[in-house]
């Protein structure tokens, strides 16, 4: 399969590092022009840098906070229209349940499903009159396999995934897919940081990433952590011209985390 993303403009939010800069990478290498976003501007820059010596032809960095709607107009100033959005932007932590207080809920919400809402109603009439975008949320096992120690992370995803469905359906006959990919465990600098919250700190990364998956995500069938760059695969992919009958989908790129035979 040789997919092209010659004259498309991606989006990319929380790109400055993990999980985004794989996908921003992998678009990159696919044709697609591609905006890196993230709220400070010397990061931003830093991983325009970095993408464009791997041999990136056209990357752009858009420093903005999404997670605030005065924060998403600075973006669509400098970046009116994309072909493209991938709703990446995220936080996750861990916090014993009944110490969750209203704000962390409220903070979650707004960070991890109502950034994605603003940046979909922006961006979704535009594809819709030229008749051709795709939407992509990241979403997390997490939504589905609610986690005791993350229920506020895991809620917030979940609620990502009726987003995705709804504005499929309002997307229904446009030209425009709307899909959420379910990531499972994945390996970057902050999932290192939780693993080393839960397990003994002196561990060496190989040993503690071990006990991790075996205490805390025994479920996973690939026994390890995904890497960023095989969410991006599943990115790239429904990002394409290939995944034109995939739409109101939450595909997952899990590692069989998830104990389902439906997708």
């Amino acid at each position: 399969m040789h997919i092209d993303l010659t004259g498309k403009t991606a989006l990319v939010t929380g790109s400055t590092q993990g999980i985004g800069l794989a996908i921003a990478e992998g678009l990159g290498a696919s044709g697609a022009r591609v905006a890196v976003n993230g709220r400070s501007g010397e990061r931003v820059q830093a991983a325009v840098a970095e993408l464009t010596a791997k041999g990136l032809a056209d990357v752009v960095g858009v420093a903005a906070d999404v997670t605030t709607a005065e924060g998403v107009a600075q973006l669509t100033q400098q970046l009116p229209d994309v072909d493209i959005l991938v709703n990446n932007l995220g936080i996750f932590g861990s916090i014993p349940a009944q110490e969750i207080t209203d704000d962390e809920w409220r903070r979650y919400f707004e960070v991890n499903v109502l950034s994605a809402v603003r940046l979909i109603r922006t961006y979704l009439p535009g594809m819709t009159e030229r008749g051709w975008g795709r939407m992509i949320q990241i979403a997390s096992d997490s939504a589905i396999v609610i986690p005791e120690e993350m229920i506020h992370y895991g809620t917030s995803k979940t609620a990502l995934l009726a987003v995705t469905r709804g504005f499929a359906k309002d997307a229904a006959g446009t030209g425009v897919t709307v899909n959420s990919v379910i990531a499972g465990p994945t390996h970057t600098g902050g999932v290192e940081d939780f693993v080393y919250q839960l397990v003994d700190k002196n561990l060496p990364w190989d040993e503690a990433q071990r006990e991790f998956m075996i205490k805390y995500r025994p479920q996973s069938l690939l026994r390890r952590l995904i890497e960023p760059e095989e969410i991006a695969n599943m990115v790239v992919y429904l990002s394409s011209e290939q995944s034109s009958a995939t739409t109101g989908a939450a595909v997952r790129a899990d590692g069989g985390y998830v104990d389902s035979i439906l997708p």
